[in-house]
């Protein structure tokens, strides 16, 4: 099968140092802004820190958007200005609605800080259907116990989100979505099935490869609508299956903000200028003021 029949886009990724750690951002893009819901898509790290420091995302806002955190390795503190406090571990979500709008921090834990912290996993926003997008904010967390786990030929795939592999996950989905950490032995395969309306995978760690095609590390290959294929790994490899229903309407994106509509982020950036979002508690003596230009935007 030749690559142009498995893909429709492949999307390379923007590359950030933000000190100490990398990140790799392949939506939004020039070639696409969103794959289902699935409107972000980071890869943190993998990376340790130096003993005594840490990350330290101070309070910053969104809109219009769910947060959803998946980490590898190591730990966050998540804040929000709810007052929510959830330290965010390996195999668990962190699922953050934003909706008419939400503040949050995230920083590691001091007991990280005092070994030196790994960083290493997925954040990615899911923009919200017009009718939930100026929805009551809200905060979710589903521990890794509570996440189900399908086996398969030497594949072992946690489901985060929606139904895959007759799997279902108790996330909370505004739009259908799926959304799957697949974890492949030396060997090992696994059936990427055909449903949802797009799909997209991406290799984090190790190597894959999809009915034959090899696919690069950290970077977002989005399937053609229907095509039932099978992903391996000869030598091991760590791959998210993300996805979900079209969009019938466009989102745009600048900086933290999401939206159906340009004059809602227009209010949103004036609203943070002002200081009328709502404060973290715990942690209200800092915030990421609103920038220039910003790394994160939606392509015209």
């Amino acid at each position: 099968m030749m690559t142009d029949d498995l893909f429709l886009h492949t999307i390379a990724p923007v590359t950030h140092d933000l000190g100490g750690f990398k990140v790799h951002r392949t939506l939004p893009s020039r070639p696409r802004t969103m794959v289902g819901p699935f409107i972000f898509f980071d890869q943190m790290g993998p990376a340790h820190l130096d003993v005594g420091t840490g990350i330290d995302v101070r309070p910053h806002p969104h809109i219009n958007l769910a947060t959803v955190t998946y980490l590898y390795a190591g730990a966050i503190d998540h804040r929000d200005s709810l007052g929510t406090f959830a330290t965010i571990e390996p195999g668990a979500v962190n699922l953050m609605t934003a909706g008419h709008g939400i503040v949050h921090s995230e920083r590691s834990p001091s007991a990280e800080r005092a070994v030196g912290p790994e960083l290493s996993g997925i954040q990615t926003w899911l923009a919200l259907p017009e009718r939930d997008e100026e929805r009551d904010p809200a905060f979710e967390h589903v521990a890794a116990a509570d996440l189900p786990v399908v086996q398969s030929g030497g594949a072992t795939a946690r489901v985060i989100m929606g139904d895959l592999w007759g799997a279902s996950a108790p996330t909370t989905n505004y739009a259908e979505t799926i959304y799957a950490d697949i974890v492949l032995e030396a060997g090992a395969s696994i059936p990427i099935d055909p449903g949802a309306d797009e799909r997209a995978l991406y290799v984090a760690i190790g190597e894959a490869s999809l009915d034959g095609m090899r696919l690069e590390p950290m970077t977002l290959y989005v399937l053609r609508p229907g095509i039932a294929a099978t992903l391996r790994s000869e030598q091991g490899g760590r791959v998210m299956l993300c996805g979900g229903e079209a969009f019938t309407t466009p989102r745009h994106v600048w900086w933290n903000f999401v939206s159906s509509s340009r004059d809602r982020i227009n209010q949103a950036r004036q609203d943070w200028t002002a200081g009328n979002f709502p404060k973290v508690p715990g942690d209200d003596k800092e915030w990421i003021p609103i920038p220039e230009v910003p790394k994160t935007v939606s392509y015209p």
